[in-house]
């Protein structure tokens, strides 16, 4: 029944033809060279067959050679504009789309999964599909009720295509590693690995964007659509229209730029606060910028609509705390302090002695946006952090090489990296700060906290509750005594 490619040795070898496509072309741009044509001209070409080449292997095998394309595309905007031109459009390609399947297979799923009555619950779906990804497609429908919805139906034989397509390309990840400069493919595909069996699991994802929905039904800025119905490898969800994102970065005005830009990188920091969840798949293809309306009818503010929770971060405490005190710490320059706490957090390991002012010097330039009121994120300011941190002779890279990334903020990061990377690709102007106050445990420090956000211990004795005034104003011991009696 499945329509996808999955059969290991016809996958592998269309896999293993990408690094030896990308050797046949390095010695045809050279004969090009011999010939006479000149070596910037030789280079375009040869790069943008290169692009195209990597564009049509992982569309077409979708699985977890797209998922690898998807990742790689958020980080284009670290590469050197002669070694980005040719791979943006090929990769932006990637975020929104893909071969489909095929009619006869969506309805075999849907009557599988769904029952052979299964177009009696909608009163109108599209065969053609509106959307397609790494793990399956989405076509746009009329539920019975009335509302418009996204089916997501998975395809036939994903889970095998993913594990088998990350296992093989991780045997290329030196290969593939000139496509990213100075960025290590092989742990990100191992990361990618371990995340499958979840985003196979629908449930897991209605229920995560479920809890979402819930908490943003109300916001005035983003917007998560409901989940209608679910079962396995169908998921139906409320539809939303909008603009994607990767229209924007392409030809939007720096208006929706901005706006977009400010509403990433709240729904980033507010997210784990408001949910314990953190979206951990933040390529342009699962956002939507969306018009407002006030209550007159006219057009009010853009808002963010959010797609795809199939990859999530489970933050019960929110955002981990350590992170806003190292971010404070390092703004405030107090090096031994947060050297110390690195160590603690396992970003330093035992056996390893560092200069804590080397470590601010190479911390300062990365939160630069935290150091303002408002930044302007763009390309040239990613490829210069990437080509600070990538070059060999540099001590920031040497530094680099010996911090070590803890599992626990492993998804953290690389969310951060990815949000920070759509940044750089919208250029917008963001106010970053104001987010991370806002949102991030430790960031500010106690005493900028507002009264009614300080823990009681913390509280000046005139803004105690009256209750806790009298054993607040005596002595320690008398403290534990008076502890004591009110436990019994």
């Amino acid at each position: 029944m499945s329509d996808l490619p999955r059969k290991a040795v016809t996958r592998t070898a269309k896999l293993a033809a990408l690094p030896l496509g990308f050797a046949g072309r390095a010695t045809w741009g050279l004969g090009k060279r011999i010939g006479g044509r000149s070596a910037e001209i030789v280079a375009r070409e040869l790069q943008q067959r290169t692009a195209d080449q990597l564009f049509k292997t992982l569309g077409e095998l979708k699985g977890g050679a797209m998922k690898l394309g998807q990742a790689l595309s958020v980080f284009e905007s670290a590469l050197p504009e002669e070694v980005a031109g040719p791979y943006r459009a090929a990769l932006t390609k990637l975020q929104e789309a893909a071969p489909p399947m095929p009619t006869r297979t969506v309805h075999a799923v849907l009557e599988e999964r769904l029952g052979e009555d299964w177009p009696e619950l909608f009163l109108e779906f599209e065969d053609k599909p509106s959307a397609a990804a790494s793990i399956g497609q989405v076509h746009r429908a009329v539920w019975h009720d009335g509302r418009e919805v996204a089916v997501k139906v998975q395809y036939p034989g994903a889970g095998e295509a993913l594990l088998s397509d990350l296992t093989q390309l991780s045997r290329f990840a030196r290969l593939l590693g000139p496509l990213i400069p100075g960025m290590d493919i092989k742990p990100l595909i191992a990361e990618l690995r371990d995340r499958v069996s979840e985003e196979l699991d629908y449930e897991l994802e209605a229920r995560s964007q479920q809890e979402h929905a819930e908490e943003f039904a109300d916001d005035p800025d983003v917007v998560i659509p409901g989940v209608v119905h679910q079962s396995d490898q169908v998921l139906v969800t409320e539809w939303i229209d909008g603009v994607p994102l990767s229209e924007v970065i392409t030809d939007g005005t720096q208006e929706q730029r901005d706006r977009a830009g400010q509403l990433l990188a709240r729904f980033l920091f507010s997210g784990p606060a408001r949910t314990g969840l953190l979206h951990a798949d933040p390529h342009p293809g699962n956002f939507r910028l969306l018009p407002a309306e006030t209550k007159d009818g006219e057009a009010g503010q853009w808002r963010l609509g959010v797609l795809d929770f199939g990859t999530v971060d489970r933050l019960p405490g929110g955002l981990p705390q350590p992170i806003g005190d190292s971010l404070r710490l390092t703004l405030a320059g107090d090096a031994e302090a947060v050297y110390e706490l690195l160590r603690e957090e396992g970003f330093v390991k035992e056996s390893i002695d560092l200069d804590p002012n080397a470590v601010l010097d190479y911390l300062l330039p990365i939160i630069e946006p935290a150091q303002v009121e408002e930044f302007t994120f763009t390309r040239s300011w990613m490829r210069n952090q990437a080509a600070r941190i990538a070059d060999l002779r540099s001590p920031a890279h040497q530094l680099g090489k010996q911090l070590n990334l803890p599992p626990a903020y492993l998804l953290i990061h690389r969310v951060t990296l990815s949000t920070i990377g759509v940044l750089c690709q919208l250029g917008a102007t963001v106010r970053l700060r104001d987010e991370l106050e806002s949102w991030v445990p430790g960031f500010l420090p106690s005493e900028d906290l507002p009264v009614e956000d300080l823990p009681v211990e913390d509280l000046p004795v005139e803004d105690l509750p009256v209750e806790d005034v009298a054993i607040a104003d005596l002595p320690e011991q008398e403290q534990r005594v008076g502890d004591a009696a009110a436990g019994a």
